[in-house]
């Protein structure tokens, strides 16, 4: 049985491909679009553009971790693969979703939820991962000492992607369960102004966060060369994070990892680094 990764280069797929090797005992291949030899594993290549280039890597029996960024084939790419997994008779797909997904949803929400429904029905063994924002994601947002949303003044939940990658982990080298979807929550959720408040401590210089109506906010994004309507609907999903939605946790990262997720303060600490050069 070989435990297949795509997106391994990303934040989540090398946290995982890490916490695999660590371990020892797994037979690990991660797909990639170029030769990566140092990832620690077997490689292979593989580009979701060309589905059967993944296809073809997949044996009777193989445990497959679905992932990557999102981009317009997005959708029928990773259906795609799904049903060549099915195909080939893999144990089963541990996929990256988020929280609130949907079909119809805005952006990533809809485009994910697709891709879920489609893995719901195709009878292969699943288990969906559903975080919340990552924390990976904020340093690229602070800009001389200031990060603008559209959230306003509520809590909103981010996870450190170490922690997704060790729920992946545990799923794929454990006996196949029962089929399920899981919220996966860092261990508390914070408004915006206390983000701010956290990496200004820790880089020891101001940070402030700037909330912006949906409008502002849409003309904020569009002078940062993002085009409609993605602009506007990334303002207006802002608005639907932040009215109470992704405030809520789970312990589902505790419950199946065996370990307490990350607080963003850890993570600000260890990054820190990753500020100075956004």
């Amino acid at each position: 049985m070989v435990i297949v990764v795509t997106g391994a280069t990303g934040s989540i797929g090398r946290a995982l491909i890490e916490r695999l090797t660590s371990s020892g005992g797994h037979d690990v291949r991660a797909v990639v679009r170029r030769p990566s030899p140092h990832l620690g594993c077997d490689h292979a290549l593989g580009d979701f553009d060309e589905p059967g280039t993944i296809g073809r890597l997949l044996a009777p029996g193989d445990r497959l971790f679905l992932n990557s960024s999102l981009w317009p084939g997005f959708t029928g790419a990773h259906r795609a693969v799904i049903d060549l997994a099915a195909r080939a008779g893999v144990a089963q797909v541990v996929t990256v979703s988020v929280r609130g997904a949907a079909p119809g949803a805005k952006l990533g929400g809809g485009m994910h939820g697709e891709v879920d429904a489609h893995l719901r029905a195709s009878g292969v063994p699943w288990s969906i991962l559903q975080p919340t924002g990552f924390m990976q994601n904020l340093p690229r947002e602070v800009r001389d000492g200031r990060f603008y949303g559209s959230y306003g003044p509520g809590p909103v939940n981010y996870i450190d992607t170490r922690d997704i990658a060790e729920v992946a982990a545990a799923l794929l080298t454990r006996p196949v369960g029962a089929d399920g979807d899981h919220v996966l929550t860092g261990p508390e959720s914070l408004s915006h102004d206390r983000i701010a408040d956290l990496i200004s401590a820790v880089l020891g210089r101001p940070v402030r966060y700037v909330d912006l109506p949906v409008p502002e906010m849409t003309a904020h994004l569009e002078r940062q060369g993002l085009a409609q309507p993605l602009a506007g609907d990334l303002a207006a999903l802002m608005a639907e994070t932040g009215d109470g939605r992704w405030a809520t946790t789970t312990t589902r990262v505790e419950d199946l990892s065996g370990r307490p997720p990350r607080a963003l303060s850890t993570f600000l600490s260890e990054h820190a680094h990753a500020f100075d050069m956004a």
